[in-house]
């Protein structure tokens, strides 16, 4: 037991007092004198021993031990005091415990403290987790995780022993985040005793989003990652927990977009549920859920449902399974830390005491009100609840765990039946100190006032020896009761202090305690003392069975009803043989737990409660349960017309109920229901539309809420905002409409970024509208200034921290002409309620952090701030980028005249003018701190009239395109992309296509790695001239390294061969129409879940054409080859993950969709019109996971009409995931590289799932990809590219650019301090993203010392020169760690910013990476697209009309918000000067 209010203490042994001996009625009493109480403490399990940590001088800890209760202390002087801090017990072992150090040398005993030895572990113990993990099987078996820190950095790596540390633990596995034994707990039985749990980091990424649970039962040699969703056919990611209950071991789970967490339970490890709650509950939230104490038969959580401000929460039971949660109480009172009032009565099952809120909706909709505590309790398991009652009939309200005052538990003991509990008679709960000391001895049904005053209290004997010492003030009195607390009597105490624990032995049976308090004042004395009831001599009770009578002891059942008889709890009646209450004796049976009997029940209706989705008519208690929800449809059910099936009758037996069914009645069994009670609809085989007609003219924005994976909600979420300023909202996509926020007028909408439950919307006014659920309700906040016209992003958000905003508006611009007038940034930490001033005289302000750049700090604030206080002025007042981490009351100027900066994947980069070179400079950071400045290749000067627009760096690595002809119309530039910190820069590729908006014709595919396309001018000297330009399309499948023509397909859709010669690709390939020129720029060529599968619109021959002559291609492998699948150009979408694709004609009006469900072998037609209506988009989710879409159409009278497209109708059959077994729906693809022919891209072999294309099922939940990385391959030179200052020639290999030098390798050791060597470079450095192993490595040359390493150098490589030989010329017979190491982090060599981990996957979709831009009139920075470069919209009829925010590629295609802005397709932009003004810098 580690008691809070001892933390923090400081004490030394001083003395030890005498040996108080009483009169007859009083206990003994010795003391032991201590500077300062300790840390912590506990009590050996049935033993007198205890172990105590003390803090000492400075960070010195030193453990004490008592083997007599307390009465006596000894230093433990094995461990050591400058290092040792913290102790542990073994809860399976009652002779066993640790103490750890910060150190590597751990301590164990294995008798109780009497003896210590060493074990030596790798790293010190973690403060993360639990440093150690016990086995209730094998007690032996131990897991202890450490901790390996390399500055900033920390990672955990858990160990393992199975002979109980008598040898040095072993390596289990690195990098985990958690592990725990499957038999953790003494009730899971259904696994081995090797069996272990461990989440991981995902197979390519190291996001918290992308972490696995991987299950071994032989330490790891092998391991698995269990399919977490039930069916068995598909594997979940971003595990956050993984945890032993009783018979049940739960994972939870949370995905991107969301806190909510998905709850995965098993019974044996293998098979996994997902656990349901009620449809009309939010779900788990991160942070907000509590693991209470729960039965082998239910899990039992607490949920928060308000403000975690004044939290309050709903309490949840499972059944017994584990998977089926129903609500047991709402408004539980609970803390800011997770504490819950709620305690279950120890040894007597299905009592449970909870306190609850009472004014809970004030508390809600309040966070400053006083919550009206009142206290409930239940007697069968948490189905009903009542109030206490004290014996005079009156209510009583009582402390509990929320408001802890004492070790172990608050109310109950294993002493049958007898509870203590401080509290106050009335309508709600008072102050502690306003409380009085309540006892009950029949299980809480009734209370008695014990004695005046709040007290702590313990329990020993068995509950024939009760002990209470004032809790208010110092006493030196002790107050105990020999008969359940009728009667007390006084012990007077040798000394007078302010008590702080009182305790006795984890079973209650001893007639020993120990108190524990200090001397009130500052005298710096504190005392332990040990009580011990011995010497009342009082004889040993007697129990007779036969004859009560004559017996000490009652038999005493648990519950008894109106009547006074033994009632009926959980199906049976329960009862102790319990000392009596007026017994003049002891128990005196110490160490020996009291054990209950028996005797079954016939099942009655209080046996049953309300099954999953259904409850209590009008929430009454005694009413029957009615369906409030959907019910599930078992397969092949509902059929036609009329239908029933069978379900739930809407009961179910309590868990751990075990009544007797033969003889009661039976309330649970199955009865036939009508097929409309259940989700979900038989396939019909058709193609179902449903249109509706809206009365204006212009869609402004629609987003769509995708729902994430740990999501339980299934709804299809769209709202749209229309040219009136009216808010309409779907939850079906489509099918139905609901206008919202009537009388409104909303001139802006914002979804937020990374929680898509909640979006915001913006009035002309101070008026802040929000819902948090998607658009069921909404509530608003008066934000601190109006909104402008001047600003574009108005409000930003946390990536983390969903509450966390930043609003930018106008500030003393009552005359907006005002010399005074600015822009000023405000956060509120609190979702509005409150705002606080971040900066004046700003541009933007912006959180540094993103969703994968976990190690910048969660304050970070960037602010784009005007050097002076006073009206911007580019010239005279430039900006300047400033930065803090905690809301400015501390700020650092980080660069003095910016242009921009972009927070983006795990890179942070900044642009600034170098007035002195007259160029623009890049710098880049990873951790949002240290800054680098960015190596350009040795032709690349920058001035800063020029731009340039940060493409892509999804794959640990920045490509950026800088403009080298900025003539409008005429627009090319170079694509340069960086080493994994993003500071060397090396040639991609030349004479890449962009427009006068600054949009890049460059395209990442998404899902697959290194596969991107490019738009090229070729006809470069005839552009300078001033011709027209001549593109060419170009495809990577190496991540840039190398660029191809687009293969042309021999026959076109018709059959016919292509006019030209295929095999001539300079003269005959693909091109297609890219990023320039989409109207819609949502419509990227790929989609994430539809793994290597592109749609595009283009033309085979030498050059690009006019798109209105285009066809419409597709391709299968990732590019590699290609097929016409219509002629004519048209529009697309994916949906259900690729396993659909609809087309839709994009030149002219239409009534009619083509779809393919094979991947673009076969297409077919639906007609989803009476009449012709020309479409100007068509949507899905944003993850393409929907078998429904939207049609957006100018219809009748030019108004907006909408088509909901439902294919779901098409089959009922879920596709069959089967990993092992060839009889599946899905098939393992690879991707490759064209050009190699070993299967490896990128150093692996990469495995996809993929639908077989004529397999007639649906895919439904999303499949997470890659499946598995199969294996790393040796590296060639497709691993590499060329290094800083080189260039690729015209044979491939990489040389030195003539007049150059190479860079300066010996760097590497200075920002890596742990290096021992450094390799001089060859030309080629590492591509970030391989993880190729061996083979030839071209980066690789002659080692060299570091400076100062020469001694470790040599050792490592061997004191003779054939050492140093073997060591170059067969690297394998060396040691490869550190070769291996430096290999890995080669692209750390350069700048001064550290390599981190790795928090980016190459296949992270763009939709759910938000960058912080920054946009202006003259800049912005951009991911994926440019941002914005003409000016703002000014006011429109006093009503905003915003530029694009987002401006990503992922705020359009698939995004987490798809936003379209169809007024908006002429603005543009890039991080630039102004290209018209030729003013120097």
């Amino acid at each position: 037991m580690r008691p809070l209010w001892w933390q923090g203490a400081s004490a030394l042994l001083l003395a030890t007092g005498p040996l108080l001996s009483y009169a007859a009625s009083q206990p003994n009493i010795k003391y032991t004198e201590f500077n300062r109480l300790p840390s912590s403490f506990f009590y050996f399990d049935d033993s007198p021993v205890i172990l105590a940590l003390q803090s000492v001088s400075g960070d010195e800890k030193v453990v004490w031990r008592s083997d007599d209760d307390g009465a006596t202390w000894k230093e433990v002087e094995d461990a050591p005091k400058d290092l040792t801090y913290d102790i542990f017990d073994h809860p399976f072992e009652k002779q066993t415990a640790y103490i750890l150090t910060k150190g590597r040398e751990q301590f164990v005993t294995k008798d109780r403290g009497k003896h210590w030895q060493t074990f030596k572990t790798k790293y010190p113990p973690t403060w993360d987790t639990t440093p150690l993990v016990f086995n209730a099987k094998k007690p032996d078996y131990v897991l202890f995780t450490g901790m390996e820190c390399d500055q900033d950095i920390c990672k955990d790596h858990t160990f393992y022993t199975t002979d109980g540390f008598d040898s040095d633990p072993k390596l289990l596995r690195d990098e985990t985040f958690g592990c725990t034994f499957a038999r953790g707990t003494k009730t899971f039985d259904q696994a081995h005793a090797e069996t272990v749990l461990c989440i991981v980091n995902g197979e390519d990424s190291n996001r918290k989003s992308d972490r696995r649970l991987l299950v071994s039962s032989d330490w790891f040699e092998s391991s698995e990652e269990p399919y977490l969703d039930g069916d068995g056919s598909r594997k979940v990611r971003g595990v956050n927990v993984v945890a032993a209950v009783h018979k049940f071991i739960l994972a939870a789970v949370r995905s991107q977009g969301t806190d909510e967490m998905a709850l995965y339970v098993t019974q044996d490890t293998k098979t996994w549920d997902r656990a349901e709650f009620p449809h009309d509950h939010e779900g788990l939230k991160e942070n907000a859920y509590t693991l209470l104490e729960s039965t082998p038969y239910s899990v039992q959580v607490d949920v928060l449902s308000g403000s975690l401000d004044n939290p309050v929460g709903s309490l949840f039971m499972s059944n017994s399974n584990g998977t089926y949660f129903t609500r047991s109480i709402d408004a539980t009172n609970r803390a800011k830390n997770g504490l819950v009032d709620f305690e279950q009565v120890s040894g007597i099952e299905g009592i449970v005491l909870v306190n609850t809120v009472h004014n809970v909706e004030e508390v809600r909709r309040r966070h400053s009100a006083e919550k009206e505590v009142e206290s409930k309790i239940s007697f069968d398991g948490g189905r009903t609840y009542s109030d206490l009652k004290t014996k005079d009939g009156k209510k009583l309200n009582v402390h509990s765990v929320t408001g802890l005052n004492n070790a172990g538990r608050v109310f109950s003991s294993p002493a049958p039946g007898l509870l203590m509990a401080v509290g106050n008679t009335g309508d709600y709960l008072r102050a502690y100190d306003k409380g009085d000391l309540y006892v009950s001895d029949d299980a809480g049904v009734t209370w008695d006032l014990a004695l005046q005053e709040a007290h702590k209290y313990e329990f020993g004997d068995q509950g024939s020896i009760l002990v209470a010492i004032n809790d208010e003030e110092p006493t030196d009195v002790l107050s105990f009761s020999l008969d359940h607390g009728k009667h007390w009597k006084k012990a007077e105490l040798p000394k007078k202090i302010k008590a702080r624990a009182l305790t006795t032995t984890k079973d209650s049976t001893s007639k020993k305690f120990v108190l524990a308090g200090d001397v009130k004042g500052g005298e710096g004395k504190a005392y332990i003392m040990s009580i011990d009831f011995e010497a009342l001599n009082e004889r040993k009770c007697v129990l007779d069975k036969n004859d009560e009578k004559k017996s000490d002891f009652e038999k005493w059942y648990a519950r008894l009803d109106k009547d006074g008889k033994p009632d009926c709890l959980m199906g049976h009646k329960q009862f102790y043989w319990r000392r009596k209450k007026d017994a003049e004796c002891f128990v005196d049976d110490v160490y020996t737990d009291p054990v209950p009997v028996e005797e079954n029940c016939p099942c009655t209706e209080e046996d049953f409660e309300c099954d999953y989705n259904f409850a209590r008519k009008n929430n009454s208690p005694d009413a029957e349960c009615v369906l409030v929800g959907k019910l599930r449809m078992p397969p092949a059910s509902c059929r036609k017309p009329g239908d029933r099936f069978e379900a739930s009758s809407g009961y179910r037996l309590i868990p751990g109920n075990t009544c007797e069914r033969k003889t009661g009645v039976k309330k649970d069994e199955p009865i036939e229901r009508p097929c409309s009670e259940a989700v979900g609809s038989p396939s019909s085989g058709k193609i179902k539309e449903v249109r509706k007609d809206f009365s204006t003219q212009r869609a402004e924005e629609y987003y769509y809420l995708e729902r994430a994976e740990s999501s339980k909600g299934e709804d299809e979420t769209v709202i749209m905002r229309t040219h009136e300023n009216e808010i309409w909202i779907t939850d079906d996509q489509g099918s139905t409409w609901k206008q919202e926020l009537k009388e409104k007028e909303i001139v802006s909408v914002y979804p937020h970024l990374y929680f898509h439950d909640i979006v915001f919307f913006l009035t002309p006014g101070q008026e802040v509208y929000y819902t948090t659920n998607r658009g069921a309700d909404f509530s608003s906040f008066k934000a601190p200034t109006l909104p402008s016209a001047d600003v574009n992003q108005i409000l930003t958000f946390h990536p983390t921290r969903k509450d966390w905003l930043i609003w930018t508006g106008p500030k003393d611009c009552g005359d907006r002409y005002s010399s005074k007038c600015h822009l000023a940034s405000y956060y509120s930490i609190n979702r509005g309620d409150e705002w606080h001033l971040l900066a004046n005289y700003v541009r933007s302000c912006q959180w540094v952090r993103t969703d994968k750049a976990e190690e910048i700090p969660e304050k970070l604030v960037f602010c784009e701030k005007y050097e002076k206080e006073e009206k911007p002025d580019e010239k005279t007042n430039p900006l300047q980028l400033i930065s803090s981490e905690n809301w400015f009351e501390d700020q650092k100027v980080l660069f003095k005249d910016i242009i921009g900066f972009a927070s983006m994947e795990e890179f942070v980069i900044v642009a600034a003018a170098n007035k002195e070179a007259k160029t623009l400079q890049l710098d880049a950071s990873i951790d949002g701190k240290t800054f680098a400045e960015a190596k350009f290749p040795h032709n690349f000067q920058v001035k800063h009239q020029q731009a340039y627009t940060v493409l892509d760096s999804v794959t640990h690595a920045v490509f950026l395109h800088v403009t080298v002809n900025p003539a409008p119309g005429h627009e090319y530039g170079t694509i340069l992309k960086s080493n994994s910190n993003g500071t060397s820069y090396v040639k991609s590729l030349d004479a890449v296509n962009r427009n006068e908006a600054g949009y890049v014709d460059f395209e990442k595919m998404q899902g697959l790695e290194g596969v991107a396309m490019v738009n090229v001018v070729d006809n470069v000297q005839d552009v300078l001239a001033g011709g027209r330009k001549k593109l060419k399309s170009m495809i990577t499948h190496n991540d840039g390294s190398s660029w191809s023509y687009i293969p042309a397909p021999a026959k076109n859709s018709e059959g016919k061969a292509i006019g030209c010669n295929v095999k001539d690709m300079k003269k005959c390939s693909l091109h297609l129409h890219a990023y320039t020129e989409r109207k819609d720029y949502r419509d990227t060529f790929s989609s994430g879940s539809a793994v290597g599968l592109m749609v595009a619109v283009g033309n085979v021959g030498e050059y690009l054409t006019n798109k209105v002559d285009g066809n419409t291609y597709v391709t299968r492998d990732g590019g590699i080859s290609w097929k016409e699948a219509k002629k004519g150009p048209y529009m697309w979408e994916y949906g259900d993950q690729g396993s659909i694709i609809v087309l839709v004609d994009e030149a002219n009006p239409t009534d009619k969709v083509l779809y393919t469900l094979n991947e673009g072998e076969t297409w077919e037609e639906h007609v989803f019109s009476d009449d012709k209506v020309r479409i100007f988009d068509i949507t899905t989710v944003p993850s393409d996971t929907s078998r429904k879409f939207i049609l957006w159409a100018k219809g009748r009278g030019d108004k907006v009409s909408t088509f909901s497209l439902d294919f779901s109708g098409l089959t009922d059959k879920e596709c069959v995931l089967k990993e092992k077994k060839d009889d599946g729906d899905f098939e393992l693809w690879s991707p490759q590289h064209p050009f190699q022919e070993n299967g490896c891209l990128f150093g692996h072999k990469a495995q996809y799932f993929r639908k077989i294309p004529d397999h007639r099922c649906y895919i439904g939940k999303k499949l997470p990809q890659p499946h598995k990385i199969v294996e790393n391959c040796p590296c060639t030179r497709d691993d590499f590219e060329c290094d800083y200052n080189y260039e690729t020639q015209n044979d491939g290999t990489c040389a030195l650019v003539p007049g150059l030098l190479p860079p300066d390798h010996s760097t590497y050791c200075q920002k890596n301090q742990n290096a021992i060597e450094w390799y001089p470079p060859t030309g080629y450095r590492r591509i970030p993203l391989t993880t190729c192993e061996k083979g030839k490595e071209f980066d690789k040359s002659t080692p060299q010392p570091c400076k100062g390493k020469e001694d470790l150098f040599r050792r490592k490589h061997g004191a003779s020169g054939w050492g140093i030989f073997f060591a170059v010329l067969i690297p394998l017979l060396v040691s490869m760690g550190v070769a291996y190491w430096v290999y890995n982090n080669w692209a750390s060599r350069f700048g001064t910013i550290r390599l981190g981990d790795d928090t980016g996957s190459p296949n992270d979709k763009p939709w759910i990476r938000y960058p912080i831009l920054v946009v202006s009139a003259i800049v912005a920075v951009t991911m994926a697209i440019p941002g914005i470069t003409q000016a703002l919209f000014g006011w429109i009829g006093s009503k905003i009309q915003r530029q694009r925010r987002y401006t990503t590629r992922g705020s359009f295609a698939r995004g987490g918000y798809s936003a379209v802005h169809h007024d908006d397709l002429d603005e543009g932009g890039l991080l630039a000067g102004d290209e018209d003004d030729d003013e120097e810098v």
